[in-house]
């Protein structure tokens, strides 16, 4: 009898056990917030601004023609599309500066970063050109106002002040070096970025490693030595960090948000990819930048064909060789099953 009552509390122990663990990996439900118009390049680049109106940014890998910023209201409705002067059509990180407030766009094909003066033209001025840059991606800030941008190509973080102009190499690492094949895949190295509450670690996604590099802040503001933070994150793309210092990734490869918490333990996976109906993606596909306001997180599918880019194919490319029209997804602002939703 003892010994079947300490099976039973096993059995019990190792399903309960099971049942919390799989909470943690309720994808929840993706809805679809917006469409971009017929033509419009792959949306990349994800921001909101106090309003609540959205802002995606164009990305043509081939960079012929002029950017384009789609904005959207709160409902997903389109209100209007900017073209960025100066700009190339590979456009990808754009957020709005947490002091200054003024709207910045990276521009992979100019190697530069554009400063919106006009969110109603898309008049832009050059904010900075980093001297050297190789594939400039997303932006990042820190406390006092300074604009880090990740050089997914170069394998640096550059950084400059709240004003732009010339910009620094704050940290260059083989760490945030691209990964080609087969090594790594998509060919994309330093990528999303953001600092922990406390602002003494900078984390950077490296996508063709499937990491998380941390990156200290030493007295002054200059960079540590990079460490890998986690690894297995496939295609880690765009990021954020919450108020409980847990950091959203898009794991482009998996079409999904993985949620790490600040010691590099997954605590959520969150959407899924559930095919192409009528040209647009259902659910994730390729997810690339991601934006937290409110009670939801908006998500930017990329949908990219990997095949012209990288010469290879990933399992989701000829499902996003079959998008015909760009889709805006969202998901709740909540980490299930733990009893912490991320809130600020």
């Amino acid at each position: 009898m003892a010994a079947l009552f300490r099976i039973t509390l096993c059995l019990l122990a190792s399903f309960t056990l099971l049942a919390f663990d799989a909470s943690a990996w309720e994808r929840g439900k993706v809805e679809r917030f917006a469409t971009l118009p017929a033509g419009a390049p792959n949306p990349e680049g994800i921001t909101v601004d106090r309003n609540g109106d959205v802002y995606v940014t164009g990305f043509n890998p081939s960079g012929a023609g002029i950017g384009k910023v789609f904005v959207f209201d709160d409902d997903g409705r389109l209100k209007r599309v900017l073209e960025i002067t100066g700009s190339s059509s590979a456009l990808l990180g754009i957020e709005f500066h947490p002091t200054t407030r003024e709207l910045l766009v990276v521009d992979i094909g100019q190697a530069r970063v554009h400063r919106v003066i006009n969110v109603f033209t898309g008049a832009a001025t050059v904010f900075t050109a980093p001297v050297g840059a190789q594939g400039l991606n997303a932006l990042g800030f820190d406390k006092a106002g300074n604009v880090y941008i990740s050089d997914s190509f170069r394998g640096t973080v550059w950084r400059t002040g709240p004003g732009g102009g010339a910009a620094e190499d704050w940290v260059s690492s083989d760490l945030l070096k691209v990964s080609f094949p087969p090594f790594g895949f998509p060919p994309f190295g330093a990528n999303g970025l953001d600092f922990n509450k406390a602002g003494s670690t900078l984390f950077v996604a490296n996508t063709g490693n499937d990491t998380i590099v941390s990156v200290p802040v030493m007295a002054g503001g200059a960079a540590g030595t990079p460490a890998v933070f986690t690894n297995s994150i496939n295609g880690a793309d765009g990021l954020f960090l919450d108020k409980d210092d847990n950091i959203w990734v898009c794991a482009n490869q998996s079409d999904e948000i993985v949620v790490v918490d600040k010691t590099g333990k997954a605590i959520a996976k969150l959407g899924d990819f559930d095919g192409v109906r009528n040209g647009s993606p259902v659910g994730l596909l390729f997810p690339a930048s991601l934006a937290r306001h409110g009670d939801w997180v908006y998500i930017a599918n990329l949908s990219l064909d990997l095949r012209p880019v990288a010469g290879q194919q990933s399992i989701v490319s000829q499902y996003a060789a079959q998008v015909t029209r760009h889709t805006i997804s969202r998901i709740r602002a909540r980490i299930p099953g733990f009893g912490r939703g991320g809130d600020d």
